[in-house]
């Protein structure tokens, strides 16, 4: 999507995730048990990880836009917004990033902000919504693009697609191919409010899902569900980090 898009780039953060699962793994250890580790491990340490230095297709795509990703601690911090005031984007996008931004941050842009979400929202809500999405195996796979409010995953729906993920494919794996299809939605939505053409739907956010407890995981294996397998390890290699 970021090499594809016909706007201008001004600034491209990269959400320092390794540093917030170190940060975090006591915690899910507690909650979720082993079974979420290696899910953990393949999206947020194998990433940075495995490139052993290698520029990213985040980072590259970024340099053909004649910038540079700048690892981000703390987007809401003083100094990364007056570094955004100086900039004065037009639109905030963000994309698989693991923080969420204030109002004031969000304000440093003169038409706010988006997000690619995979799911369709008010649908699963939160950090794993393929995982509820294969859980409940109802089916309801998707991506939604939506305005950023600072309440996670909240905003007015500007877009949505409900896709079939590939068959016997993991949690990792549903997750990589609905956020490729939410990349098309995306640069549509772009287009969309460059044109002033950008309807929001407001809809009431249905309950919030954070990550599973170990019942629930241990429930989702008897169904069949994976988290991750080997393929997503090797995927992981070539991942440019989330970002904003």
């Amino acid at each position: 999507m970021l090499r594809e898009t016909r706007h201008d780039v001004v600034f491209l953060g990269v959400s320092d995730a390794f540093a917030a699962w170190r940060s975090r793994l006591g915690r899910h250890w507690r909650q979720s048990g082993p079974r979420l580790m290696p899910w953990l491990f393949v999206e947020f340490a194998a990433p940075r990880l495995l490139r052993r230095g290698r520029v990213g297709p985040v980072g590259a795509a970024a340099l053909a836009h004649g910038i540079a990703a700048t690892r981000v601690a703390d987007i809401n911090a003083t100094l990364m917004q007056e570094r955004l005031k100086q900039l004065a984007p037009d639109l905030i996008v963000t994309c698989h990033f693991d923080q969420i931004l204030e109002p004031a941050t969000i304000a440093t842009a003169r038409l706010g902000g988006v997000n690619l979400h995979p799911s369709l929202l008010p649908l699963h809500r939160g950090p794993m919504p393929c995982f509820w999405a294969a859980f409940e195996g109802n089916g309801a796979f998707g991506v939604s693009v939506h305005r950023l409010v600072p309440r996670i995953d909240a905003g007015a729906v500007l877009a949505q697609r409900a896709v079939s993920p590939p068959p016997r494919a993991s949690v990792s794996a549903i997750a990589r191919a609905l956020h490729d299809a939410g990349a098309e939605l995306l640069l549509q939505v772009l287009d969309d409010i460059a044109a002033d053409r950008d309807r929001g739907v407001e809809t009431p956010p249905l309950p919030y899902r954070g990550f599973p407890d170990r019942a629930s995981l241990a429930a989702a294996a008897r169904r069949g569900v994976r988290l991750t397998g080997w393929r997503d390890f090797l995927a992981a290699r070539s991942l440019g980090g989330t970002l904003a």
